[in-house]
């Protein structure tokens, strides 16, 4: 097993134990959060002539949705570094379920927008980040293959959702099945009972520091942190969001680089299907293409996962991440080269591959840059900024093809926008490794430095002594 990641949490993560509990809890809450605004397209058309709305005005639900999801993400830090993580998911499960048992009885697309955009948005918000954070107050040794374990509810459960909804929109159309999925998602509920604060185990330190006790709190360590190092002054707001991360270089690093792969990340997923009908392709076929992505992402999650605990990766974790933005792009790039249904079965594929291995290291590589103590508020800070290409990187790529007539522009540029943030990682994480390696070395030279200082001192004050003796 390779060394853990340098983070002093204040104890020693039990990596194991009651933690593959909370991985499960978390598997359901994040596959939820990212599968459910995904299976809800299946109501649209319906939905679309109810109303009478446009597609791309439908659209919008989901978009709503997602960038509600990530726009809460300091909310949602706030309230688990001051509550912890189970109070906030269970809220989380309730107000999904309210949104969509609300929406069921909706009479507007704007009814849609709020009860499933908004509501059903905060809702997802308070699933996820929590259960991310979670997961590194249980494991840190053994974290990247835990972060990769609960990633992978994201394709499990998008994989069952989407017969369900079928068979749910056949039986008893979207708003009988509005409420029916209003009820089903209130598993998160009960996902949140199962993440229960961390026994942090006594551990001795310096007389300077604070001792940890058995059966504190998970109240995150970004709060921790600063109460020790802030005046207590300071107002709430800095108190639970850490704004000097902004002045941390690997954090500024993975911001710029994630700012620019989220205009291409989920456009290429909207459109497979769209694509390959575009190509004459029948719609059975367009959309086992979908399962087929799901399939390949299912089981390279836990993969990379294993990989990247590895002695061999997990040190430099960030090449690893780099290299999985950047194979993410060159699927996009040569998809529209791909002939027929054969080729973008191959697509469908090898960008499962790629699309899994960025889900599963997305989080994994900030946590390593940051530590688990300031998680919390490090990915509150990144979701609300990355909210706004998150809700225009499918429509700007729709613009596209609307402009061209033809979906390959889109895909060569959504390819750019990977491949771009991947070699920036690449260049970037090159620098910030020797500079993190020059820093320790200055950092073990000056505790050198001083150690001989006092050491020299205490021999000139015996010296002093045996001759004030004589």
């Amino acid at each position: 097993m390779p060394p853990p990641a340098t983070t002093n949490l204040g104890y020693t993560p039990p990596d194991g134990g009651w933690g593959w509990v909370v991985v499960l809890a978390a598997f359901i809450s994040i596959g939820f959060s990212y599968a459910f605004p995904k299976s809800l397209t299946v109501y649209f058309k319906e939905i679309q002539e109810y109303f009478g709305v446009s597609y791309s005005e439908i659209a919008w639900v989901s978009s709503v949705m997602l960038a509600t999801m990530y726009a809460a993400g300091p909310i949602s830090s706030i309230l688990v570094n001051r509550y912890g993580s189970r109070p906030v998911v269970i809220v989380g499960g309730f107000l999904v379920g309210v949104g969509m048992v609300s929406a069921s009885f909706g009479t507007s697309i704007v009814h849609l927008y709020l009860c499933v955009g908004v509501i059903g948005g905060f809702g997802l918000a308070f699933n996820l980040q929590p259960a991310l954070t979670i997961i590194g107050t249980y494991f840190q040794a053994k974290r990247p293959l835990a972060n990769g374990l609960a990633m992978t509810g994201s394709p499990v459960v998008l994989f069952t959702l989407a017969p369900l909804n079928q068979f749910l929109f056949d039986s008893f159309g979207w708003r009988g099945s509005f409420l029916i999925l209003g009820a089903i998602v209130l598993n998160c509920c009960v996902a949140g009972s199962l993440m229960r604060p961390v026994n942090k185990m006594v551990v001795f330190k310096p007389k300077t520091e604070p001792l940890e006790v058995n059966g504190a709190e998970e109240a995150s360590g970004a709060e921790a942190l600063r109460s020790e190092d802030s005046p207590k002054s300071q107002s709430c707001v800095h108190r639970f969001i850490d704004f000097s991360l902004f002045k941390h270089r690997g954090f500024l690093i993975y911001l710029v680089g994630n700012i620019i792969l989220f205009f291409g990340f989920f456009a290429p997923v909207v459109f497979l299907a769209p694509y390959a009908k575009h190509q004459g392709i029948d719609e059975y076929s367009a959309a086992f293409l979908l399962s087929i992505f799901a399939l390949s992402d299912m089981f390279i999650r836990p993969a990379t996962g294993f990989i990247g605990n590895t002695r061999w990766i997990r040190p430099k974790i960030q090449y690893f991440f780099a290299f999985a933005v950047s194979y993410n792009g060159v699927c996009h790039l040569l998809c529209p080269l791909l002939p027929g249904y054969a080729g973008l079965v191959v697509y469908a594929v090898f960008f499962g591959f790629a699309f899994g291995m960025l889900s599963a290291l997305l989080f994994e590589t900030l946590m390593d840059l940051v530590g688990a103590k300031r998680f919390s508020t490090a990915v509150g800070l990144c979701t609300i900024i990355e909210c706004g290409p998150v809700l225009l990187g499918p429509p700007m790529s729709g613009a596209l093809v609307d402009i061209f007539g033809d979906y390959k522009y889109m895909y060569y540029t959504c390819g750019v926008f990977m491949l771009v943030p991947g070699l920036f990682f690449f260049i970037m994480h090159y620098f910030n490794y020797r500079k993190l390696e020059e820093e320790k070395h200055k950092e073990a030279v000056g505790m050198r430095t001083a150690e001989d200082t006092v050491h020299l001192n205490i021999g000139q004050k015996d010296k002093s002594e045996d001759e004030m003796e004589k």
